[in-house]
């Protein structure tokens, strides 16, 4: 049983891991075996200080910058990976950004900016990283979705019509390459304790009080959480799971009513 999990020795490219939730799954990747690929597109500073992260904790990773929306930066890039670090089998799609505008107010370039790097980049890099795997009749491909793959929310409709495109790429994905023994699927984050969050995260909050009341977990996932789902994701233990999205969000889409932490 263990061996189904096994993922030691594989190269995990996980695109936007400098920080926050990328970074949470190159431990947990890491600290499974797996060889992590560190990938940032602003700063070079960034990839080094998360890859000496890694390293210090008995990670073995490597860093390579590229813009995940330039198809010939990102071919370039995963030349260079499979070149000098070895075949990606693990494929981690995690660049995102949000803009929180309200959908009467958003320029066109705005809503542009973010379907190009929250749903496009994830097609360029999965293409390119793909034909490889298929090469090889092997692979895992992680879309990073969201809960706004499934649900709409003031001021994010650029980020919700990206990751409900994203869902349904990572679908397509898997309808056209399984056949090649290449699993595509998604993960689908609720609301985690990060350092971006922190600020919201205190007693009182109304942000804050309203994820503890909303979530039947009562709680703010905790990033390692997420571990778990990317180690399965990326092992032999999901083998014949293909197309899904995995939701890690503590319960949230499993009510419409009131949570039962809820009085």
């Amino acid at each position: 049983m263990i061996d189904l999990f096994d993922i030691k020795g594989k190269i995990a490219l996980i695109t936007g891991s400098t920080h926050g939730l990328g970074l949470a799954m190159a431990k947990g990747l890491g600290e499974a075996g797996a060889t992590i690929i560190v990938n940032g597109n602003s700063s070079q500073q960034k990839i080094d200080d998360a890859v000496n992260e890694l390293k210090q904790e008995g990670i073995k990773a490597v860093g390579y910058k590229f813009n995940v929306t330039d198809e010939k930066e990102v071919i370039t890039a995963i030349q260079k990976i499979e070149s000098e670090v070895g075949p990606i089998a693990i494929l981690i799609n995690n660049a995102g950004i949000i803009k929180r505008i309200p959908l009467i107010e958003m320029e066109v370039a705005d809503f542009k900016e973010v379907i190009d790097i929250d749903l496009v980049s994830p097609f360029i890099v999965s293409k390119h990283v793909a034909k490889g795997m298929i090469e090889r009749r092997q692979g895992k491909i992680i879309n990073i979705c969201s809960m706004m793959s499934e649900l709409g929310r003031n001021t994010v409709g650029a980020y919700a019509a990206a990751k409900g495109g994203l869902k349904m790429l990572t679908k397509n994905m898997a309808t056209e390459w399984a056949k090649y023994n290449v699993q595509i699927n998604g993960i689908g984050p609720g609301y985690f304790a990060t350092e971006q969050t922190k600020p919201i995260r205190v007693d009182g909050h109304p942000f804050n009080d309203f994820i503890i009341s909303r979530t039947p977990a009562a709680k703010w996932g905790d990033p390692g959480d997420l571990a778990g789902a990317a180690i399965f994701l990326s092992s032999k233990a999901s083998d014949f799971v293909n197309g899904h999205i995995l939701y890690v969000d503590g319960g949230i889409l499993a009510t419409i009513g009131k949570p039962s932490n809820e009085a």
